[in-house]
């Protein structure tokens, strides 16, 4: 997932979409655990797309409050 393609998400999608990264990471570890995981990179994929999301998400809610604390002075 691209950094690009989560920027024209909307917030909600964001967050359902980190929920589904989540049960994807949980299932690539039980995969793992039992040895039946075939695409080893896939772990670190994961991983680093729920950090992509997570951030993007982050600098929203900090734009937002900039905006906000502009918006009192």
């Amino acid at each position: 997932m691209y950094a690009k393609e989560i920027r024209k998400m909307t917030d909600e999608q964001i967050l359902d979409a980190i929920e589904d990264q989540k049960e994807a990471l949980f299932n690539l570890r039980f995969q793992e655990a039992s040895g039946q995981l075939e695409d080893v990179n896939a772990l670190k994929r994961t991983r680093r797309d729920i950090a992509r999301l997570k951030t993007i998400l982050r600098e929203r809610q900090l734009a937002a409050q900039r905006v906000s604390e502009e918006g009192k002075k």
